[in-house]
């Protein structure tokens, strides 16, 4: 049975424009935009009318990088598909892209098909998967060319995680090859893993064993110095390269250096960078755990410098990075020892408000909101227009914001399935109303309304910022 909604009275705003203007969905997509005022916008009808006035009308937002149900140093990730992509929902984000996992010795495929397992008829947004290749062989070279053919279209290695998910400068450089060939494209988690593990084991040996150490002994030059030579890397390839969590100066340095000869280097930095800084992995009491992952929080000096990126368009997409666990009873796996503690924040429900807070501070403009926020994800993953924007065809993942709004981020009130929030006590002024995800309403006016099995999973066409 089909249906309409009229979403008017609004400030429409997408990465390219802001207008008054009266949204039309039907069937699931957005059927046309009306500037407030006009004929057009007065022949518009539908069968269900939200009244936006005084509001904005976003797009849903997308998020390039979640971590649902991972398993990580004997535990796993506390949200599930269900409860992530709820949580999502709530705070504006209507896609996710989360990583399935190659086990080494396994192939690309097992881990794929496991990772649809999870999320099959559960989530409440929809879905898409990158893939994680931590088992670089001739086999796994040949699926990844399978995988970019049937939507599967990046490829995340590790500098970091010896005998976890690492691999060496030979492996990463035949992946990249691939890549080179096939039209992927490669995501580098950019740490150098193996100095980084003679640090921990040094830090551990002096009894160093609390949370600031963390931070301490992933330096950034050591940051940097993996992304140099990601770079060099992907150059030798003649492959684009897309760098994770971008945390530290010298490594930001190092993308636009990269950039400014031309080369197809892309860089993700996430709301824990721009919005805490390393002093909380000091808090007492064992608190600092709750801070901890990886890259790390670093100094004030290095988020002001992420700001500039942004704005500069240096790094070009915010993602969360969302991997929680709890404070009880997995972060403090590590109480005695800061290398034990599962690596990884929660933050899926807090990324749009967060950035909206940045609009509210003159930090960005709303245009660049959406664009690091929505846009930019979209179209680097090879989801846009369908996710992204608010035109005619794509989508109706919207979002009616109330940017006066004002609440405070607590454990208590949020949805994600962890027992901390890492913005406790935050004020932000802005806040998702009702929030549709292709034309159906999972949030109404501050109500959950949404369900399992909503989400589809989206196969993605390759990079766009490529073609």
């Amino acid at each position: 049975m089909s249906s309409s909604t009229l979403v008017r009275g609004g400030l429409v705003v997408t990465a390219s424009d802001e207008t008054h203007a009266d949204v039309l969905v039907e069937d699931g997509r957005v059927a046309a935009l009306a500037a407030a005022g006009t004929p057009a916008a007065a022949a518009l009808t539908a069968d269900r009318v939200i009244d936006a006035t005084g509001k904005y009308v976003v797009p849903g937002g997308v998020d390039a990088h979640t971590h649902m149900e991972m398993p990580f140093g004997g535990t796993q990730a506390s949200d599930t598909f269900e409860t992530g992509t709820r949580a999502a929902a709530w705070g504006g984000t209507t896609t996710i892209v989360d990583f399935a996992i190659q086990t080494p010795g396994r192939s690309l495929r097992e881990g794929l098909d496991a990772w649809h397992a999870k999320a099959e008829g559960v989530c409440a947004v929809d879905y898409a998967f990158h893939m994680i290749v931590s088992d670089v062989r001739e086999e796994t070279l040949a699926e990844m060319d399978l995988l970019v053919a049937e939507g599967v279209t990046s490829f995340k290695q590790f500098m970091a995680y010896p005998g976890v998910f690492y691999s060496d400068d030979g492996r990463i450089l035949r992946a990249m090859q691939r890549a080179a060939g096939n039209g992927g494209l490669i995501m580098m988690h950019a740490e150098n893993g193996i100095a980084i593990d003679v640090l921990v084991e040094q830090a551990l040996a002096r009894g160093d064993t609390d949370p600031r150490h963390h931070g301490e002994v992933r330096k950034a030059l050591l940051e940097a110095e993996a992304t140099h030579r990601a770079i060099r890397l992907a150059e030798v390839a003649g492959a684009p390269l897309y760098v994770v969590h971008v945390s530290a100066r010298e490594a930001l340095d190092e993308l636009v250096r990269a950039r400014d000869r031309g080369l197809p280097v892309f860089g993700e930095t996430c709301p824990q960078y721009l919005f805490l800084t390393a002093d909380r992995l000091a808090d007492p009491g064992f608190e600092g755990a709750k801070y901890v992952c990886s890259t790390p929080l670093r100094p004030q000096e290095h988020q002001d410098a992420l700001w500039r990126g942004l704005r500069t368009d240096d790094l070009q997409v915010v993602s969360t990075d969302h991997c929680p666990f709890c404070f009880a009873g997995q972060k403090e796996l590590g109480r005695d020892d800061f290398s034990r503690i599962p690596n990884g924040m929660p933050g899926v429900e807090n990324r749009m408000d967060l950035l909206h807070q940045a609009v509210v501070e003159g930090r960005i403009t709303r245009r660049r909101w959406i664009e690091i926020a929505c846009a930019a994800p979209a179209r680097m993953f090879g989801l846009y227009p369908r996710k992204g924007t608010l035109a005619p065809g794509s989508d109706a993942d919207l979002v009616v914001y109330d940017p006066r709004a004002e609440h405070v981020v607590s454990a208590r009130t949020h949805h994600m399935n962890v027992d901390y929030s890492p913005y406790e006590g935050r004020r932000l002024t802005g806040r998702a109303e009702t929030v549709l995800s292709r034309g159906e309403p999972v949030v109404t006016a501050g109500r959950y309304t949404g369900r399992p099995g909503h989400g589809v999973y989206l196969p993605r066409s390759t990079c766009q910022y490529l073609a």
